[in-house]
Protein backbone atom coordinates (compact mmCIF):
# COMPACT_ATOMS: atom_id res chain seq x y z
CA UNK A 1 0.00 0.00 0.00
CA UNK A 2 1.25 3.39 -0.73
CA UNK A 3 1.69 5.72 1.72
CA UNK A 4 -1.02 8.53 2.74
CA UNK A 5 -0.53 11.73 1.73
CA UNK A 6 -1.13 14.67 4.37
CA UNK A 7 -0.38 18.24 5.08
CA UNK A 8 0.69 17.93 9.04
CA UNK A 9 0.12 22.39 9.09
CA UNK A 10 -3.54 21.96 9.87
CA UNK A 11 -4.77 18.91 12.20
CA UNK A 12 -8.32 19.81 10.35
CA UNK A 13 -6.56 18.77 6.83
CA UNK A 14 -7.27 15.96 4.62
CA UNK A 15 -5.82 13.09 4.47
CA UNK A 16 -5.61 11.46 0.84
CA UNK A 17 -4.28 7.76 0.18
CA UNK A 18 -2.62 7.16 -3.25
CA UNK A 19 -4.49 5.76 -6.40
CA UNK A 20 -3.15 2.85 -6.88
CA UNK A 21 -3.62 0.58 -10.47
CA UNK A 22 -3.22 -2.64 -11.78
CA UNK A 23 0.15 -2.75 -13.59
CA UNK A 24 2.08 -5.38 -16.41
CA UNK A 25 5.56 -4.81 -18.59
CA UNK A 26 4.53 -6.17 -22.18
CA UNK A 27 8.21 -5.76 -23.70
CA UNK A 28 9.25 -9.51 -23.65
CA UNK A 29 9.63 -8.99 -27.37
CA UNK A 30 12.46 -6.48 -26.77
CA UNK A 31 14.52 -9.39 -24.80
CA UNK A 32 17.65 -9.89 -27.34
CA UNK A 33 17.55 -13.50 -28.94
CA UNK A 34 21.07 -14.76 -27.83
CA UNK A 35 23.20 -11.60 -28.01
CA UNK A 36 24.88 -12.60 -31.59
CA UNK A 37 26.70 -10.02 -33.07
CA UNK A 38 27.81 -11.85 -36.15
CA UNK A 39 24.38 -11.71 -37.58
CA UNK A 40 23.81 -8.99 -40.71
CA UNK A 41 20.99 -6.88 -40.20
CA UNK A 42 19.66 -7.97 -43.78
CA UNK A 43 17.67 -10.57 -41.56
CA UNK A 44 16.30 -7.79 -40.30
CA UNK A 45 14.76 -5.64 -43.08
CA UNK A 46 13.51 -9.25 -44.60
CA UNK A 47 11.26 -10.71 -41.60
CA UNK A 48 10.10 -6.74 -41.30
CA UNK A 49 8.82 -6.77 -45.23
CA UNK A 50 7.60 -10.63 -44.64
CA UNK A 51 5.75 -9.61 -41.82
CA UNK A 52 4.26 -6.55 -43.18
CA UNK A 53 3.68 -7.25 -46.63
CA UNK A 54 0.74 -9.46 -45.57
CA UNK A 55 -0.62 -6.81 -44.47
CA UNK A 56 -0.67 -4.77 -46.85
CA UNK A 57 -1.81 -6.78 -49.45
CA UNK A 58 -5.06 -6.69 -47.75
CA UNK A 59 -4.52 -2.67 -47.38
CA UNK A 60 -4.08 -2.25 -50.93
CA UNK A 61 -6.97 -4.26 -52.51
CA UNK A 62 -9.10 -2.41 -50.08
CA UNK A 63 -7.87 0.55 -51.25
CA UNK A 64 -7.16 0.17 -54.95
CA UNK A 65 -9.32 -2.58 -55.74
CA UNK A 66 -8.67 -5.83 -57.12
CA UNK A 67 -7.52 -4.87 -60.06
CA UNK A 68 -4.40 -3.16 -58.74
CA UNK A 69 -2.04 -5.41 -60.47
CA UNK A 70 0.44 -6.24 -56.99
CA UNK A 71 3.86 -7.87 -58.54
CA UNK A 72 7.16 -8.78 -57.37
CA UNK A 73 10.06 -6.19 -57.74
CA UNK A 74 11.60 -8.63 -60.12
CA UNK A 75 9.05 -8.64 -62.74
CA UNK A 76 8.62 -4.64 -63.24
CA UNK A 77 10.59 -5.37 -66.23
CA UNK A 78 7.64 -7.79 -67.99
CA UNK A 79 4.74 -4.89 -67.31
CA UNK A 80 5.65 -2.88 -70.26
CA UNK A 81 4.62 0.28 -68.81
CA UNK A 82 1.47 -1.09 -67.49
CA UNK A 83 -0.06 -0.01 -64.53
CA UNK A 84 0.47 -2.34 -61.16
CA UNK A 85 1.63 -2.20 -57.82
CA UNK A 86 4.73 -3.22 -55.63
CA UNK A 87 5.36 -3.56 -52.12
CA UNK A 88 8.95 -2.65 -51.25
CA UNK A 89 11.18 -1.18 -48.24
CA UNK A 90 11.85 2.43 -48.60
CA UNK A 91 15.46 3.28 -48.92
CA UNK A 92 16.59 6.89 -48.54
CA UNK A 93 20.03 7.64 -50.31
CA UNK A 94 21.88 10.82 -48.48
CA UNK A 95 25.40 12.13 -49.20
CA UNK A 96 25.58 13.31 -46.10
CA UNK A 97 24.02 10.20 -43.87
CA UNK A 98 26.22 8.51 -41.60
CA UNK A 99 28.74 6.33 -43.14
CA UNK A 100 32.06 3.97 -41.79
CA UNK A 101 34.11 4.45 -45.14
CA UNK A 102 33.24 8.22 -44.76
CA UNK A 103 34.40 7.88 -41.12
CA UNK A 104 37.86 6.65 -42.43
CA UNK A 105 38.45 9.32 -44.73
CA UNK A 106 37.40 12.27 -42.05
CA UNK A 107 40.58 10.46 -39.75
CA UNK A 108 42.77 9.75 -42.59
CA UNK A 109 41.98 13.65 -43.34
CA UNK A 110 41.20 13.05 -46.93
CA UNK A 111 38.99 15.44 -47.10
CA UNK A 112 37.07 17.90 -44.70
CA UNK A 113 33.64 17.18 -42.99
CA UNK A 114 30.92 19.28 -43.77
CA UNK A 115 29.43 20.47 -40.24
CA UNK A 116 25.71 19.56 -40.82
CA UNK A 117 22.48 19.87 -38.25
CA UNK A 118 20.79 17.32 -40.58
CA UNK A 119 22.14 14.62 -43.84
CA UNK A 120 19.71 16.42 -46.04
CA UNK A 121 20.81 17.76 -49.80
CA UNK A 122 18.89 18.48 -52.64
CA UNK A 123 20.83 15.28 -54.22
CA UNK A 124 18.73 13.13 -52.14
CA UNK A 125 17.34 10.04 -53.55
CA UNK A 126 14.47 7.71 -52.95
CA UNK A 127 14.18 3.70 -53.63
CA UNK A 128 11.60 1.03 -52.85
CA UNK A 129 13.52 -2.19 -52.76
CA UNK A 130 12.63 -5.77 -51.75
CA UNK A 131 14.79 -9.49 -51.68
CA UNK A 132 15.55 -8.97 -55.27
CA UNK A 133 15.80 -5.85 -56.46
CA UNK A 134 15.57 -1.84 -55.86
CA UNK A 135 13.57 1.12 -58.38
CA UNK A 136 14.24 4.62 -57.98
CA UNK A 137 10.72 6.10 -57.45
CA UNK A 138 9.62 9.62 -58.89
CA UNK A 139 7.03 11.96 -59.49
CA UNK A 140 4.70 14.40 -58.50
CA UNK A 141 3.42 12.08 -55.83
CA UNK A 142 7.03 11.62 -54.60
CA UNK A 143 7.74 13.66 -51.57
CA UNK A 144 11.90 12.74 -50.49
CA UNK A 145 12.03 15.09 -48.47
CA UNK A 146 9.82 13.14 -45.73
CA UNK A 147 9.93 10.36 -46.76
CA UNK A 148 12.42 7.78 -44.04
CA UNK A 149 14.15 4.85 -45.00
CA UNK A 150 13.25 1.55 -43.32
CA UNK A 151 9.55 2.17 -43.81
CA UNK A 152 7.53 -0.74 -45.60
CA UNK A 153 4.97 0.42 -48.21
CA UNK A 154 3.22 -0.43 -51.46
CA UNK A 155 2.97 2.00 -54.63
CA UNK A 156 0.78 2.35 -57.72
CA UNK A 157 1.89 3.53 -60.75
CA UNK A 158 4.16 2.30 -63.86
CA UNK A 159 7.69 1.83 -65.08
CA UNK A 160 9.00 4.79 -67.45
CA UNK A 161 11.32 4.74 -69.92
CA UNK A 162 13.92 5.91 -67.98
CA UNK A 163 13.50 2.87 -65.53
CA UNK A 164 12.52 4.68 -62.90
CA UNK A 165 9.15 4.05 -60.96
CA UNK A 166 6.43 6.74 -61.59
CA UNK A 167 4.42 7.10 -58.67
CA UNK A 168 0.66 7.43 -58.59
CA UNK A 169 -0.55 6.62 -55.17
CA UNK A 170 0.56 5.15 -51.81
CA UNK A 171 -0.72 2.56 -49.44
CA UNK A 172 0.83 2.18 -45.73
CA UNK A 173 0.50 -0.55 -43.46
CA UNK A 174 -2.13 1.94 -41.05
CA UNK A 175 -2.53 1.86 -37.00
CA UNK A 176 -2.62 -2.12 -36.29
CA UNK A 177 -6.25 -2.79 -34.09
CA UNK A 178 -7.03 -1.52 -30.48
CA UNK A 179 -7.52 -4.07 -28.08
CA UNK A 180 -11.80 -3.88 -27.00
CA UNK A 181 -10.07 -3.98 -23.22
CA UNK A 182 -8.79 -0.63 -23.54
CA UNK A 183 -12.08 0.96 -22.49
CA UNK A 184 -12.01 4.66 -20.82
CA UNK A 185 -15.13 2.38 -18.97
CA UNK A 186 -12.52 0.77 -16.74
CA UNK A 187 -9.60 2.97 -16.96
CA UNK A 188 -8.67 5.36 -13.85
CA UNK A 189 -5.93 7.36 -12.30
CA UNK A 190 -3.39 9.76 -13.95
CA UNK A 191 0.11 9.38 -15.47
CA UNK A 192 2.70 11.76 -14.90
CA UNK A 193 5.88 11.64 -17.45
CA UNK A 194 9.06 13.59 -17.54
CA UNK A 195 12.28 13.22 -19.64
CA UNK A 196 15.61 14.32 -19.46
CA UNK A 197 16.48 15.31 -16.10
CA UNK A 198 19.99 15.24 -16.70
CA UNK A 199 21.35 15.20 -12.82
CA UNK A 200 24.94 14.74 -14.32
CA UNK A 201 24.78 18.85 -15.23
CA UNK A 202 21.77 19.58 -13.78
CA UNK A 203 22.28 19.45 -9.82
CA UNK A 204 18.63 19.41 -7.72
CA UNK A 205 16.86 22.67 -7.76
CA UNK A 206 14.34 24.65 -7.21
CA UNK A 207 12.12 23.45 -10.11
CA UNK A 208 12.88 19.60 -9.28
CA UNK A 209 12.24 20.13 -6.00
CA UNK A 210 8.85 21.93 -6.70
CA UNK A 211 8.02 18.65 -8.75
CA UNK A 212 8.65 16.22 -6.44
CA UNK A 213 6.81 18.43 -3.67
CA UNK A 214 3.55 18.39 -5.82
CA UNK A 215 3.80 15.16 -7.21
CA UNK A 216 4.29 14.08 -3.35
CA UNK A 217 0.89 15.93 -2.43
CA UNK A 218 2.71 18.71 -0.32
CA UNK A 219 1.54 21.71 -2.82
CA UNK A 220 -1.28 23.28 -2.99
CA UNK A 221 -5.26 23.28 -1.82
CA UNK A 222 -7.43 20.57 -0.87
CA UNK A 223 -8.79 20.02 -4.25
CA UNK A 224 -5.32 20.29 -5.84
CA UNK A 225 -4.05 17.33 -3.20
CA UNK A 226 -6.88 15.02 -4.09
CA UNK A 227 -5.74 15.38 -7.94
CA UNK A 228 -1.88 14.36 -6.83
CA UNK A 229 -3.61 11.40 -4.86
CA UNK A 230 -5.17 10.16 -8.42
CA UNK A 231 -1.47 9.67 -9.99
CA UNK A 232 -1.02 6.27 -9.88
CA UNK A 233 2.41 6.10 -11.69
CA UNK A 234 5.66 8.15 -12.71
CA UNK A 235 7.02 7.29 -16.09
CA UNK A 236 10.35 8.93 -16.65
CA UNK A 237 11.33 8.97 -20.04
CA UNK A 238 15.73 8.64 -20.67
CA UNK A 239 18.83 10.63 -20.31
CA UNK A 240 17.73 11.20 -16.61
CA UNK A 241 21.76 10.92 -15.89
CA UNK A 242 23.06 13.08 -18.88
CA UNK A 243 22.47 15.10 -22.01
CA UNK A 244 25.46 13.99 -23.95
CA UNK A 245 28.11 11.54 -25.20
CA UNK A 246 31.23 12.76 -24.63
CA UNK A 247 34.09 12.52 -26.92
CA UNK A 248 37.76 13.71 -27.21
CA UNK A 249 40.73 13.60 -29.23
CA UNK A 250 43.64 13.38 -27.00
CA UNK A 251 42.96 9.77 -25.60
CA UNK A 252 46.23 8.15 -23.55
CA UNK A 253 47.50 11.77 -22.84
CA UNK A 254 47.47 13.98 -19.61
CA UNK A 255 44.70 16.33 -20.79
CA UNK A 256 42.36 13.26 -21.81
CA UNK A 257 42.91 11.57 -18.79
CA UNK A 258 42.18 14.41 -16.54
CA UNK A 259 38.93 14.85 -19.07
CA UNK A 260 37.98 11.24 -18.55
CA UNK A 261 38.15 11.67 -14.63
CA UNK A 262 36.17 14.91 -14.48
CA UNK A 263 33.21 13.51 -16.84
CA UNK A 264 33.55 10.34 -14.61
CA UNK A 265 32.76 12.06 -11.51
CA UNK A 266 30.34 14.07 -13.32
CA UNK A 267 28.54 11.56 -14.13
CA UNK A 268 29.10 9.21 -10.88
CA UNK A 269 27.11 12.18 -8.87
CA UNK A 270 24.56 12.37 -11.88
CA UNK A 271 23.71 8.71 -10.78
CA UNK A 272 24.03 9.63 -7.16
CA UNK A 273 21.23 12.53 -7.64
CA UNK A 274 18.90 10.31 -9.61
CA UNK A 275 19.24 7.72 -7.13
CA UNK A 276 18.54 9.93 -4.12
CA UNK A 277 15.55 11.28 -6.66
CA UNK A 278 14.17 7.68 -7.11
CA UNK A 279 14.61 7.34 -3.64
CA UNK A 280 12.31 10.24 -2.54
CA UNK A 281 9.55 9.77 -5.28
CA UNK A 282 9.48 6.01 -4.58
CA UNK A 283 8.77 6.42 -1.11
CA UNK A 284 4.93 7.39 -2.27
CA UNK A 285 4.07 6.93 -5.90
CA UNK A 286 5.32 3.74 -8.29
CA UNK A 287 8.03 4.87 -11.40
CA UNK A 288 9.08 3.50 -14.30
CA UNK A 289 12.41 4.21 -15.38
CA UNK A 290 13.24 3.73 -19.50
CA UNK A 291 16.78 4.54 -20.58
CA UNK A 292 17.93 7.10 -23.05
CA UNK A 293 20.48 7.52 -25.35
CA UNK A 294 22.78 8.67 -22.99
CA UNK A 295 22.19 7.23 -19.99
CA UNK A 296 24.39 4.31 -18.25
CA UNK A 297 23.34 1.21 -20.58
CA UNK A 298 23.84 -0.30 -23.87
CA UNK A 299 23.66 2.75 -26.85
CA UNK A 300 22.15 -0.18 -29.37
CA UNK A 301 18.16 -0.17 -29.52
CA UNK A 302 16.02 -1.42 -27.65
CA UNK A 303 18.17 -0.56 -24.94
CA UNK A 304 18.03 -2.55 -21.66
CA UNK A 305 17.00 -1.46 -18.14
CA UNK A 306 19.82 0.71 -16.41
CA UNK A 307 21.36 -1.84 -13.85
CA UNK A 308 19.69 -1.74 -10.39
CA UNK A 309 22.97 -1.95 -8.81
CA UNK A 310 23.48 1.69 -9.74
CA UNK A 311 21.42 3.11 -7.32
CA UNK A 312 21.41 1.11 -4.23
CA UNK A 313 18.69 4.00 -2.37
CA UNK A 314 15.97 3.01 -5.45
CA UNK A 315 16.84 -0.62 -5.10
CA UNK A 316 15.18 -1.00 -1.68
CA UNK A 317 11.69 0.28 -2.92
CA UNK A 318 9.65 -2.56 -4.55
CA UNK A 319 7.79 0.74 -6.35
CA UNK A 320 10.62 1.30 -8.60
CA UNK A 321 11.54 -0.51 -11.73
CA UNK A 322 13.75 -0.20 -14.42
CA UNK A 323 12.78 -1.04 -18.07
CA UNK A 324 13.68 -1.23 -22.03
CA UNK A 325 13.55 1.75 -24.53
CA UNK A 326 11.67 0.83 -26.15
CA UNK A 327 9.03 0.07 -23.58
CA UNK A 328 5.04 -1.44 -23.49
CA UNK A 329 3.19 -1.57 -20.53
CA UNK A 330 -0.12 -1.60 -19.59
CA UNK A 331 -1.70 0.40 -16.78
CA UNK A 332 -5.13 0.24 -15.71
CA UNK A 333 -6.00 -1.89 -18.72
CA UNK A 334 -4.33 1.23 -21.06
CA UNK A 335 -1.81 0.38 -23.65
CA UNK A 336 1.40 2.70 -23.04
CA UNK A 337 3.93 2.61 -25.44
CA UNK A 338 6.83 5.12 -26.00
CA UNK A 339 10.95 5.56 -26.43
CA UNK A 340 13.09 7.87 -24.67
CA UNK A 341 13.58 9.98 -28.23
CA UNK A 342 15.82 8.44 -30.40
CA UNK A 343 13.35 7.47 -32.97
CA UNK A 344 11.97 10.52 -33.56
CA UNK A 345 15.20 13.07 -32.95
CA UNK A 346 16.53 10.22 -35.87
CA UNK A 347 13.78 10.98 -38.52
CA UNK A 348 14.41 14.72 -37.94
CA UNK A 349 17.83 14.63 -38.78
CA UNK A 350 16.91 12.27 -41.64
CA UNK A 351 14.37 14.51 -43.05
CA UNK A 352 15.06 18.03 -41.27
CA UNK A 353 13.83 19.72 -38.51
CA UNK A 354 11.32 22.26 -39.74
CA UNK A 355 9.74 19.66 -42.38
CA UNK A 356 6.84 18.17 -40.22
CA UNK A 357 6.95 18.40 -36.41
CA UNK A 358 7.58 16.02 -33.97
CA UNK A 359 4.28 15.09 -33.00
CA UNK A 360 3.28 14.94 -37.06
CA UNK A 361 6.54 12.08 -36.93
CA UNK A 362 4.90 10.34 -34.07
CA UNK A 363 1.92 10.09 -35.89
CA UNK A 364 3.38 8.88 -38.93
CA UNK A 365 5.28 6.24 -37.48
CA UNK A 366 1.91 5.02 -35.86
CA UNK A 367 0.07 4.72 -39.47
CA UNK A 368 3.71 2.98 -40.44
CA UNK A 369 3.39 0.78 -37.92
CA UNK A 370 6.72 0.80 -36.71
CA UNK A 371 8.39 2.43 -33.63
CA UNK A 372 11.89 3.24 -35.23
CA UNK A 373 12.55 2.50 -38.89
CA UNK A 374 15.47 3.79 -39.15
CA UNK A 375 16.83 1.46 -37.12
CA UNK A 376 19.61 -0.09 -38.48
CA UNK A 377 20.32 2.17 -41.06
CA UNK A 378 20.92 5.62 -38.72
CA UNK A 379 19.58 4.46 -35.23
CA UNK A 380 21.59 1.88 -33.74
CA UNK A 381 20.39 -1.56 -33.10
CA UNK A 382 20.56 -5.20 -31.86
CA UNK A 383 20.86 -7.80 -35.26
CA UNK A 384 17.41 -9.41 -34.94
CA UNK A 385 17.05 -12.04 -37.03
CA UNK A 386 14.21 -14.35 -35.98
CA UNK A 387 11.55 -10.96 -36.02
CA UNK A 388 11.77 -6.94 -36.18
CA UNK A 389 10.90 -6.61 -32.40
CA UNK A 390 9.84 -2.37 -33.32
CA UNK A 391 6.72 -3.25 -34.99
CA UNK A 392 3.92 -2.20 -33.36
CA UNK A 393 1.33 -5.51 -33.07
CA UNK A 394 -1.43 -4.05 -31.13
CA UNK A 395 -2.34 -0.22 -31.16
CA UNK A 396 -1.57 1.71 -27.58
CA UNK A 397 -3.73 3.98 -26.12
CA UNK A 398 -1.14 6.37 -25.07
CA UNK A 399 2.17 6.89 -27.80
CA UNK A 400 4.86 8.97 -26.56
CA UNK A 401 8.52 10.18 -27.04
CA UNK A 402 10.44 11.57 -24.52
CA UNK A 403 13.24 14.11 -24.85
CA UNK A 404 11.59 16.51 -27.03
CA UNK A 405 12.16 20.14 -27.48
CA UNK A 406 8.85 21.16 -26.62
CA UNK A 407 5.24 20.07 -25.01
CA UNK A 408 3.23 18.61 -27.62
CA UNK A 409 -0.16 16.34 -28.01
CA UNK A 410 -2.86 15.44 -30.10
CA UNK A 411 -5.63 12.79 -30.46
CA UNK A 412 -5.17 10.30 -32.94
CA UNK A 413 -8.54 8.50 -34.16
CA UNK A 414 -8.52 5.95 -36.75
CA UNK A 415 -10.33 4.83 -39.60
CA UNK A 416 -10.92 1.49 -37.34
CA UNK A 417 -12.16 3.37 -33.83
CA UNK A 418 -8.92 3.85 -32.75
CA UNK A 419 -7.90 6.48 -30.01
CA UNK A 420 -4.35 7.15 -29.36
CA UNK A 421 -3.06 10.35 -26.89
CA UNK A 422 0.26 11.04 -29.16
CA UNK A 423 2.48 12.92 -26.60
CA UNK A 424 5.80 14.83 -26.78
CA UNK A 425 7.25 14.89 -23.39
CA UNK A 426 9.77 17.90 -23.24
CA UNK A 427 13.15 17.95 -21.59
CA UNK A 428 12.98 18.69 -17.91
CA UNK A 429 16.12 20.40 -17.65
CA UNK A 430 15.43 23.02 -20.28
CA UNK A 431 11.59 23.12 -19.89
CA UNK A 432 11.01 22.24 -16.47
CA UNK A 433 7.90 20.82 -17.36
CA UNK A 434 6.24 17.48 -17.19
CA UNK A 435 2.84 15.77 -18.33
CA UNK A 436 0.05 14.56 -16.84
CA UNK A 437 -2.53 12.35 -19.05
CA UNK A 438 -5.87 11.23 -17.62
CA UNK A 439 -6.30 7.64 -17.68
CA UNK A 440 -10.02 7.78 -18.44
CA UNK A 441 -10.33 11.15 -20.84
CA UNK A 442 -6.41 10.79 -22.43
CA UNK A 443 -6.76 14.48 -22.25
CA UNK A 444 -3.10 15.63 -21.45
CA UNK A 445 -1.58 18.92 -20.29
CA UNK A 446 1.42 20.01 -19.19
CA UNK A 447 2.57 21.11 -16.24
CA UNK A 448 5.23 23.79 -15.55
CA UNK A 449 7.65 23.98 -12.26
CA UNK A 450 10.01 26.98 -13.74
CA UNK A 451 9.80 30.21 -12.92
CA UNK A 452 9.89 31.35 -16.40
Amino acid sequence: MMQKEENDSDENSCVFERQTAEYSDQTSQFSSENDNYTKQFARLYLKRIEELSSILKKKLLAKWGSDANLIPLSELGDQNGRRCAIIGTLYKYQKYKPSILQDLSDKCQLSAPEVKEDYCSEDDQLFLEDQTSRIKLTGSQVNVRESVTGVVCAVIGTENKKSTFEVEDWCFCGCPIQSSVSSNSTSSGKLVFISGLEFASNPPNSALSLFIDWLGGLLGNEKVQRDQASVVRLVIAGNSIKNFSHHHASTGHASGKAEDTATAEEVSNGVKRFDKFLETVGINCYITVLPGEFDITALMMPQRAMQPGLFPGARKLNTVSGVTNPWIGKVSNRIITGTSGQPIQNIQKVCGKDTLEPIEWLERSLEWRHLCPTAPDTVPCLPFYKSDPFILKECPDIYFSGNMEKFQTRLYEGKEGQKVCLLCIPKFSATQTAVVVDLETLDARPISFGFH
